[in-house]
């Protein structure tokens, strides 16, 4: 179950919440209405969202947080690392966008005894490959929550997975037109569901 920060459905949070492993994001704003078992938080470990977590005692405490057995960290040091030339000149207002956090998210994660997985430029790009079939606007990066779809689907093939908490709107530099076409279309070959959502296709045959 990947649970998103946008709206979720009365009366999901019993079904998310008997799934076999929950992924959230960030600050876990999907905790309480979305239900409370969390077993992995996906964050954004460069820029300012990555600054304002570490800094936060109400992060670092945060049941969600807490609870969670894994730290998924979405923005591979390298990639970032790369990008940081690039943007200047397109995007100088997004100045401390590729300032790396990762050192600290592995820091806390051996603190408080969490796994910490950074997943891999080379998803990323898979992501972007993705997209571009659906002739995204320019954007900056996928979102995190396209990042992590594709984590799972590719590590957990056989898994059966269910998005909650998908609106796919927010950041203006996110392609999120282009995500929610692709995540449409990983739903229309049973790849996906969204929790509440119709099921194209049997639970059986897998994800």
């Amino acid at each position: 179950m990947i649970v998103g920060n946008g709206e979720v459905g009365e009366g999901d949070a019993g079904i998310i919440d008997v799934a076999d492993f929950v992924i959230r994001f960030n600050d876990c704003r999907s905790y309480g209405a979305g239900g409370s078992r969390t077993d992995a938080v996906a964050v954004c470990n460069t820029g300012r969202p990555a600054k304002a977590m570490l800094g936060s005692r109400e992060w670092r405490t945060h049941s969600g947080v807490v609870s969670a057995r894994e730290i998924w960290s979405v923005r591979d040091p390298k990639k970032f690392a790369a990008m940081r030339a690039p943007l200047a000149v397109s995007h100088p207002d997004l100045d401390d966008f590729c300032d790396d956090y990762t050192d600290a998210f592995s820091a806390f994660c051996a603190e408080t005894g969490k796994t910490h997985v950074v997943i891999d430029t080379s998803l990323h790009e898979a992501v972007d490959a993705s997209l571009s079939a659906f002739a995204p606007a320019p954007y900056v990066v996928p979102s995190s929550g396209m990042i992590v779809i594709a984590e799972v689907l590719n590590t957990y093939a056989d898994a059966e997975v269910t998005l909650a908490g998908f609106g796919h709107a927010g950041w203006e530099w996110h392609p999120f037109a282009a995500e929610r076409q692709l995540v449409d279309s990983y739903i229309a070959v049973g790849r996906l569901r969204r929790l509440g959502g119709k099921m194209l296709i049997s639970s059986s045959h897998g994800a």
